[in-house]
């Protein structure tokens, strides 16, 4: 595994705004970088491909204890909700994917920081951009990356469920967000469902129907939302979700895997997978990172090494429940520090994309590098 800097190619943005990637540049810096790649060898990609099949079948194990041993608590979600996502379990709704963010720079394990389970963005550059870079730039060289393929596969899946017309969801004037929604959009119509678009400022409820609606009042039977849960039900309208008919992509189900209070479970039941780091509900004996439960984008990260604090960010989730998890350095390339996302769809590790920023503690406008195989 290593960094390999190089030019970017002399049209890089009308070649990646062709394909519809226009938030390659954000607040004037560079979000996608061309300017390098990682490379690895087919026998590191085996590896993080079998890590992450395995903490997904592991996340699995892990819903199933937290619903037979009642510790629902711990994730602080209300108890009138408690109910209606073991529904949603017990009914085995369908997921469509998922992303697990590691720690390695190849040697050892990978490392499990956390599981972006519920509205993991950087999906399009993950599946498409860096897939077209790849063709002009190595085109005799491959990628671990089948998201497209796979993508429609399970949309055909869900399609085969029952859901021929999926409404998607998004918060309106969010570049990225809408960037990666419209690609969702894109194969889920390729595997033949009927899509349309919502804003979520748009979707009410119908207290006579008794169901969310659009903007024209139609009932909304089945809705993909890129809008966390824990958002959802901390809203007014948020009661109501216990009483409409509306089938959910992600289900509530997942709202346990997006919550870092997964990790706690997870090293309990797991203490022996060489994929997890030791976490806990209180500090731990030596380096390490607090993190509250349910905070994005690097927000209100500590860092503690060698009994000091090393690095804070800050953030509006310092009020939350914080869990404690041992430090693990990320992938350093000449200061440059790599978070790699592994994307699972249905059941399948199928993708890599590469964050990575001059922090220690990546965050929402971290850099996009693309990455190959090198056999």
């Amino acid at each position: 595994m290593r960094r390999v800097s190089a030019s970017p190619r002399r049209n890089w943005r009308q070649e990646v705004e062709e394909l519809g990637f226009s938030y390659h540049t954000i607040d004037g810096e560079l979000y996608w970088d061309e300017a390098g790649w990682y490379e690895f060898s087919l026998a590191e990609i085996e590896e993080i491909e079998y890590a992450t099949n395995t903490l997904h079948d592991l996340c699995l194990q892990a819903v199933q204890f937290i619903f037979d041993e009642e510790r629902l608590d711990e994730f602080r979600i209300p108890r009138e909700f408690h109910d209606w996502i073991r529904s949603s379990w017990d009914n085995d709704e369908p997921t469509v994917y998922g992303r697990f963010d590691l720690a390695w720079d190849g040697r050892g394990a990978p490392k499990l920081l956390e599981y972006n389970a519920d509205t993991p963005t950087s999906l399009f550059e993950a599946a498409v951009v860096q897939w077209h870079w790849l063709q002009s730039v190595h085109p005799g060289l491959d990628q671990f990356n089948s998201l497209h393929e796979q993508l429609i596969e399970a949309w055909k899946y869900l399609f085969q469920y029952g859901m021929s017309h999926i409404s998607f969801a998004a918060t309106a004037g969010h570049e990225e967000d809408f960037g990666n929604i419209t690609y969702l959009r894109d194969t889920a119509a390729q595997a033949g469902i009927v899509t349309e678009y919502l804003d979520v400022s748009a979707i009410g409820f119908d207290s006579r129907k008794n169901c969310f609606v659009d903007a024209q009042s139609q009932p909304i039977d089945r809705l993909f939302k890129l809008y966390p849960w824990e958002w959802m039900i901390g809203e007014e309208f948020g009661k109501h979700l216990l009483e409409s008919g509306t089938q959910w992509i992600e289900p509530p189900w997942k709202m346990l895997l997006s919550n870092k209070a997964i990790l706690v479970i997870l090293w309990e039941l797991f203490p022996e997978c060489e994929y997890l780091l030791p976490t806990a509900w209180h500090p731990l004996p030596g380096d390490h990172v607090r993190k509250p439960i349910l905070s994005r984008e690097g927000s209100n990260i500590q860092i503690v090494r060698r009994g000091q604090l090393e690095r804070e960010t800050q953030g509006p989730y310092s009020e939350q429940p914080m869990i404690y998890q041992s430090y693990h350095p990320l992938l350093n390339s000449g200061g440059r520090h790599a978070v790699l996302g592994s994307w699972i769809v249905g059941d399948l590790a199928c993708g890599l994309g590469i964050r990575e920023d001059m922090n220690p503690v990546t965050h929402d406008s971290s850099r996009f590098v693309p990455h190959l195989i090198r056999y």
